[in-house]
């Protein structure tokens, strides 16, 4: 599905529209889509789990394409935590995987722990990092410590 940029400029009105694009184009494998999320800077970057540091369009597109050679990424965001300030947003989201698998078979679960910023551009929030890291099922609990009350 084709978006004109002023519907695109809409959609990615705040971190969460962006966010909620990105992990769209993920799941359906569509790469210009993906691409456009993306902020025009050398410096942005990604890193796939296991993977490398890749920096600049060019590197990430050429990423992407290699995924999506093994079809759409069935990711699904979950337990999404957020810190924004001024024009940057960072998003830490579990990501739930569902691993490609034979007909007929339940497909296996996989977890990544991944790392998004955002930064408000001239056309809206886009994409400068996606840093995701091999999770466990152990990922699924949180742990969180209570700030307690400064005095």
């Amino acid at each position: 599905m084709r978006r004109t940029p002023a519907q695109q400029a809409v959609l990615q009105a705040s971190p969460d529209d962006t966010e909620a694009q990105f992990y769209e184009a993920l799941q359906q494998g569509d790469l210009e889509h993906l691409m456009a999320l993306w902020a025009d800077d050398e410096e942005i970057a990604c890193v796939h789990p296991g993977g490398p540091r890749i920096v600049g369009l060019p590197a990430i597109r050429a990423a992407f394409a290699a995924v999506f050679e093994r079809g759409a990424v069935r990711v699904h965001p979950e337990r999404v935590r957020r810190l924004h300030s001024g024009d940057c947003a960072i998003h830490h989201v579990l990501e739930r995987v569902q691993l490609h698998s034979e007909a007929g078979q339940t497909a296996p679960t996989a977890w990544v722990i991944a790392t998004n910023v955002y930064l408000k551009t001239a056309l809206g929030w886009r994409l400068v990092l996606h840093h995701a890291s091999p999770g466990n099922p152990g990922d699924v609990q949180e742990l969180v410590a209570d700030a307690g009350t400064l005095h």
